[in-house]
């Protein structure tokens, strides 16, 4: 195995001690890369959410007339809370032939390697140009992307193509799943437990409308609609958080839970609320309204993310074959920002290092060969771009 380049080694563990969970802010990481892209002659742009606690980066190497190849990457990660991690998560500890911390396969080495190889990029007299689109909050619902693509939107030249470097152990991603996430509040009426009849207990109710979507979720399991190259093959239901009551003998006003679906490009996530929705109107508030009209329910929507589903022909797709040497192309269950490129009319990919199974765990790793291949990854498209 060729050692990866102390460059992205070094890259790796400066973004890395970077703690930017998503809860925190991301500025420290950006205003570095904005200066250390500086020093190399590039300018940045940046574009801030509203309270300016966290910022998007985009960049562009080489020349600006040309539509290029853009490389998109999140810089936040998730919380460590309640994991038990061996080594201290926000320091690159390396065990062999993998190094470990927060981020390094989700997805700062991918980020770090892109940034690594400025210098090599720049070099090489690009006649495509190499943008980077580096954004805040992709793992609470890809929410800076989204500032970041209307930036881009008015520009007169705009990438030609994207390949966002989430972990598929540098194979070609051509499709993902979209998602929608909820978060249903059940108000009910509180009484004695005694006198359970008289009352209106949220927590039922929630539980009533919870149990009713794990019947939907069993029958797209038994029924489908299906798609083989994902796994699971068929769009998935999940009620992930769910609080209430306040003492046993109390019949509990108040119960909220947040639910998912994670479904396939051919399913409606539109369809799929309004049959929850028309279950909760018609068979749960009736019976709580009768009791008391105050008592009811509500839906708000937390995220949503669209799916993937570029073509096998696409141009972005053979580029990304070309550059892992590889024919075969994938779908994955898990989302990203990737459909919210192609939505605003850039084609896109999914091809980055690291296997997503590390994704979200204690002592999360990326192993040195990914490393590796990623910047082989990463020089074929130099050397192309620089070509033509």
């Amino acid at each position: 195995m060729t050692a990866p380049s102390p460059a992205s080694i070094d890259m790796i563990e400066r973004l890395i001690g970077f703690q930017t969970v998503s809860r925190d802010s991301n500025l420290e990481l950006i205003h570095w890369v904005q200066g250390y892209l500086k020093e190399l002659g590039v300018e940045c742009l940046l574009s801030f959410e509203p309270g300016g606690r966290k910022a998007n980066l985009y960049a562009t190497l080489g020349p600006k007339d040309r539509p290029g190849v853009l490389l998109s990457g999140h810089t936040d990660v998730v919380p460590i809370d309640g994991q038990e991690w061996v080594t201290d998560p926000f320091k690159v500890a390396r065990k062999g032939d993998k190094l470990y911390g927060r981020g390094t396969c989700d997805m700062k080495s991918f980020v770090a390697i892109a940034l690594a190889m400025a210098p090599d990029f720049l070099k090489a007299n690009l006649k495509t140009p190499i943008h980077y689109a580096f954004s805040f909050d992709e793992e609470v619902g890809c929410i800076g992307v989204r500032h970041l693509i209307e930036q881009i939107r008015p520009m007169p030249v705009k990438p030609k193509a994207c390949i966002v470097g989430e972990p598929t152990e540098m194979k070609v991603v051509i499709a993902h799943k979209g998602k929608r996430s909820y978060i249903c509040r059940v108000r009910g009426l509180e009484c004695h437990s005694s006198l359970a009849h008289t009352g209106v207990n949220a927590v039922e109710a929630a539980a009533e409308i919870v149990a009713y979507m794990k019947g939907m979720a069993r029958e797209r399991r038994a029924r489908g609609p299906f798609d083989q190259d994902y796994s699971p093959p068929y769009t998935t239901i999940h009620t992930g958080l769910i609080n209430g009551g306040t003492a046993l003998n109390i019949v509990p006003k108040d119960c909220e839970f947040v639910f998912e679906w994670r479904y396939l490009p051919d399913d409606d996530p539109e369809a799929i609320f309004a049959e929850v929705e028309k279950y909760a109107r018609e068979e749960i508030e009736p019976e709580m309204k009768a009791v008391d009209p105050s008592t009811g329910i509500s839906f708000e929507e937390i995220s949503g993310i669209p799916g993937l589903d570029t073509t096998e022909d696409a141009e972005v797709t053979a580029l990304a074959k070309a550059l892992t040497g590889g024919n075969s192309t994938y779908k994955v269950s898990f989302g990203t920002e990737a459909g919210l490129f192609q939505e605003a009319g850039i084609p896109t990919i999914v091809c980055g290092p690291g296997s997503i199974d590390q994704a979200h765990k204690p002592n999360e790793f990326i192993a040195l060969d990914q490393i590796t291949a990623c910047e082989a990854f990463l020089t074929r498209l130099k050397d192309r771009c620089a070509a033509a």
